[in-house]
């Protein structure tokens, strides 16, 4: 190593040193203010976050002449660009659940918490709100100094520009939720009119996730993942030694202890790790992961950064803290995933949810009809010698637009259908019923009771063709 090299190398382990005086393991007492740098995982950080604005854009995409994605409570329908869920089809969401939940589960056991480090809303929020928080109030050490500064003007100002952005972005939130469930321009339309009423649904919704976003993520941040968070706790049971974390390497970390002046890295009597806490300036929860595995390190992988950038300053390899498996780490073989039993019976899981959900798709009809036999009285003796049924037809409308539905059927010979000569208009995503009556000759009926079958026919705007069948009985004297 040369001269200059050397001395470029103490003035950034100088550098190290003075910055690291100020970072402690968090404990809850005081607002922890971590450190931005550069690098792999904080780009990855970024472009996770970034999915985010599904939230934000996503009410806004248009479907024909509604909101391309609308969950419309009030009316009872689920709209996904073509697709009309109805609560006939909830089934569907019980799957959507259990997907999502075991994907949690097998993501993790495979790589950990990423869900914590890059996806969760708390922990994006928590970025944003402290990225705005950087760039008024500059870094870690200049944010400690002006919280300790007394109030002036300068300092009022700064505190209110960024509290106020935290709130606008919390009521943009607010806002951006509700706009799924109904329509979004005409949300703003009433909320710049002043007609969208104080105590209405949608006002008490926006102003609950804006007091909640400002709370959580400008004020209790990495608390929320210690205290109130359940994931953080059951994460022991997901986790095992085969699943990839980022990890301290403690074979060629220790031990540890700070770069003197002047040291030839050939005589060296320490491990790699230079005792510099970069890994915990840059912890949004504050832990050290050189002490293992916690329930607060939620694995965003940042201090894999920290350390490479701190390795490469030194001199020394990069990787000492890096993703890999406790067993990996000991120096045993790492198991691949076609040996781990968990992993295959999750996917198991997730692949019939996801099978459930396709078919349920695919299979919606775009009408549905329901056929209720009346009970009082079963059937009726005509003057003619024929036997009557009443039924009401049901006509559930799938679709989004209102259609007209004949309704035929087909069973006992010589049925005569009463009531079926006009079409029935069916509302979009609405029930429309209709009485029918159905009349056989009794000479016809072979059995007390006998197979009837109801059709439902028709056409959309675009001449496509629908139909929907639905078995019922007839009922006749013994």
């Amino acid at each position: 190593m040369s001269k200059n090299q050397q001395t470029m190398r103490d003035a950034a382990v100088d550098e190290l040193y003075e910055e690291a005086a100020h970072w402690e393991l968090n404990v809850g007492g005081e607002t922890i203010h971590a450190k931005r740098m550069a690098g792999r995982w904080r780009t990855w950080k970024w472009l996770a976050n970034s999915l985010w604005l599904i939230l934000f854009l996503g009410p806004y995409l248009r479907w024909g002449d509604r909101q391309a994605v609308l969950f419309d409570i009030p009316n009872r329908q689920f709209h996904i660009f073509g697709v009309t869920v109805l609560p006939q089809d909830i089934w569907m969401l019980a799957l959507l659940l259990m997907f999502f939940a075991i994907l949690l589960a097998v993501v993790t056991a495979v790589v950990g918490r990423v869900w914590c480090g890059f996806f969760c809303f708390q922990t994006v929020w928590t970025d944003i709100y402290t990225w705005i928080e950087e760039k008024l109030e500059g870094n870690p050490a200049k944010r400690r100094k002006l919280d300790k500064a007394p109030m002036n003007f300068n300092k009022f100002r700064v505190k209110f520009i960024k509290h106020a952005s935290w709130l606008l972005i919390g009521f943009l939130t607010g806002v951006s939720f509700v706009a799924w469930f109904t329509d979004a321009f005409q949300l703003w339309r009433d909320m710049f009119t002043f007609s969208l009423g104080l105590t209405s649904t949608a006002t008490i919704a926006i102003a609950l996730f804006t007091v909640g976003t400002y709370g959580l993520a400008g004020f209790m941040r990495e608390q929320v993942c210690f205290w109130l968070c359940p994931y953080a706790r059951i994460q022991g049971v997901m986790v095992d030694n085969t699943t990839a974390v980022p990890a301290y390497d403690f074979h060629r970390g220790e031990p540890r202890g700070r770069i003197k002046k002047g040291q030839k890295e050939a005589g060296k009597q320490m491990g790699d790790c230079v005792d510099c806490n970069q890994c915990v300036a840059v912890c949004p929860t504050g832990v050290d992961i050189r002490h293992g595995q916690q329930e607060g390190c939620i694995m965003c992988a940042l201090c894999i950064d920290a350390c490479d950038a701190v390795m490469e300053k030194v001199g020394r390899p990069k990787g000492l803290i890096r993703y890999e498996s406790l067993d990996e780490l000991n120096g045993k073989e790492g198991r691949p995933l076609s040996m781990r039993p968990r992993v295959w019976v999750y996917t198991a899981v997730l692949t019939l949810a996801l099978s459930g959900i396709v078919y349920g798709l695919l299979s919606i009809d775009a009408i549905e009809i329901k056929v209720i036999h009346a009970r009082q009285p079963l059937y009726v003796m005509q003057s003619d010698g024929s036997v009557q049924n009443k039924y009401t037809i049901k006509v559930l409308n799938k679709l989004d637009q209102n259609v007209d539905v004949m309704i035929s059927a087909s069973g006992p010979k010589g049925l005569v259908l009463v009531g079926a000569d006009k079409p029935v208009p069916a509302k979009r995503g609405k029930v429309t019923p209709r009485t029918i009556f159905v009349r056989v000759p009794r000479q016809n009926l072979t059995a007390e009771t006998l197979p009837i079958v109801f059709h439902a026919t028709g056409r959309t705007r675009d001449g496509e063709q629908f139909t929907s069948d639905r078995e019922s009985v007839f009922i006749g004297p013994r």
